[in-house]
C-alpha cells in the first residue's frame, strides 16, 4: 500500500488548536543522563512556530504549531519569557544551575519559515549562559545555517534528528521523505562542522509488526551509534492524528504500551553498549497505555530508573505474565 499524499494525511486531522506565536508552549527542567553517565541539569523550552513542511504519518507535533510562518522576533520573545521562569523551576526541582538548553519548536530549527534568519543571533545571545544548546531539525534541512548558528553560540550546539527507524521499508512509508543514506549524510555534515548529534527513534513504528519492534529499536540505536550520536531519545508513537487510527484499522499500527516501551528501552541500552546515552522521552509517559493496570506503576518506575542509571532491567508481572 503506497504512502498517502500529505494532503490526505492532513485531511484526517482534528482541528488544530489556536496558539499565540508570542508565547511558548511551556518550559520544563530535569536531570538528563549524558553519554558518560553524568547527570546534566537541563531545561526544555517548547516554542511556538510554523508547522514542519514534511507530513509524517505518525506526527502529533503539528497541533503545537501555528498556520503560516513564524513572525520575526517571536521566538526570542518566547525564549526570554521562558528563561524568566527558569530560576523558580530550578528551585522547585532542587537544582542550583542549568547546563543544557533544549529548544524544541515542534518543527525544524533550520527551516527559515519556522525560525527567521534574523532571530538566530538574538536566540544565541539569550542562550549564552548554557554549556550546550540542543535544537531539532529534519536531516534534509541541515545546511550552512547549522554551522553559522553554532558559531554564534558560546556553548556547544547539538542537533536532534529523527531517524525514527532503521527499518528501510517502514521508513520509506512514514512520509518522512528521507532515506537512511540522507540521514547518514546529514550526520556526517554535522560531525564535519563540529556539531553534536542526538537521534530520535520511535517505539511503535507503523508498518513494523509488534513482535519486531524491540529488534528494530535496537538496530536503530546501533545505527545511531555508527553515525556518531551522543544520545538517543526513544519516543512512543502517540495516536490522535487520524492517519494512525486509519492505519490501526488496517492492522498496520498498534499503539505501544508500557511493557513494549520498557522492553525497547532495555534492548536499546544493551545495543548501545555504553557508547551513547539511550533514554525514553519522559514527555507524556503517563499517557502511554498500561496494557496491565497491575504493573503500570512498576513499569513507569522501571523506565524512569533506566533513564537515570542506564542499566537495563525488566519488570515481571504475575498478572500479565510480562
Amino acid at each position: 500500500m503506497p504512502t498517502p499524499p500529505p494532503a490526505a494525511v492532513r485531511a484526517l486531522r482534528p482541528p488544530k488548536p489556536t496558539h499565540d506565536p508570542w508565547l511558548p508552549q511551556g518550559v520544563t527542567v530535569e536531570l538528563e543522563r549524558g553519554p558518560g553517565g553524568e547527570s546534566i541539569p537541563s531545561a526544555t523550552v517548547f516554542l511556538t512556530g510554523a508547522e514542519c513542511p514534511f507530513t509524517c504519518v505518525f506526527c502529533d507535533l503539528w497541533r503545537y504549531t501555528i498556520d503560516g510562518p513564524t513572525p520575526a522576533g517571536a521566538l526570542p520573545a518566547q525564549l526570554r519569557a521562558a528563561l524568566e521562569r527558569l530560576p523558580g523551576l530550578l528551585r522547585e526541582a532542587g537544582l542550583d544551575r542549568c547546563d543544557q538548553l533544549k529548544l524544541y519548536n515542534a518543527s525544524n530549527f533550520f527551516d527559515r519559515r519556522a525560525v527567521p534568519e534574523a532571530d538566530l543571533e538574538p536566540i544565541a545571545r539569550l542562550a549564552a549562559g548554557f554549556r550546550r544548546v540542543v535544537v531539532e531539525c529534519h536531516p534534509r534541512l541541515v545546511d550552512d545555517r547549522v554551522r553559522r548558528f553554532a558559531e554564534l553560540l558560546r556553548g556547544r550546539l547539538e542537533v536532534a534528528m529523527g531517524l525514527e527507524t532503521a527499518h528501510p521499508e517502514a521508513l520509506s512509508r512514514l512520509g518522512k521523505q528521507m532515506t537512511l543514506e540522507q540521514f547518514d549524510r546529514a550526520a556526517e555534515r554535522l560531525r564535519a562542522d563540529g556539531v553534536d548529534l542526538r537521534v530520535f527513534v520511535l517505539v511503535g513504528v507503523p508498518f513494523v509488526p509488534a513482535d519486531e519492534q524491540a529488534k528494530w529499536v535496537a538496530e536503530s540505536v546501533r545505527h545511531a551509534a555508527r553515525v556518531g550520536a551522543r544520545s538517543v531519545a526513544l519516543i512512543p508513537v502517540r495516536g490522535g492524528n487520524g492517519e494512525l487510527e486509519r492505519l490501526a484499522g488496517l492492522g498496520l499500527f498498534e499503539p505501544p504500551d508500557l511493557a513494549l516501551l520498557e522492553e525497547c528501552l532495555a534492548g536499546g541500552l544493551r545495543a548501545a553498549e555504553a557508547s551513547l546515552a539511550v533514554q525514553v522521552d519522559p514527555w507524556d509517559l503517563d499517557q502511554v497505555a498500561a496494557g496491565c493496570d497491575a504493573c503500570r506503576d512498576a513499569r513507569v518506575a522501571a523506565i524512569r530508573e533506566m533513564n537515570r542509571t542506564g542499566k537495563p532491567r525488566l519488570t515481571v508481572c504475575g498478572d500479565c505474565r510480562g
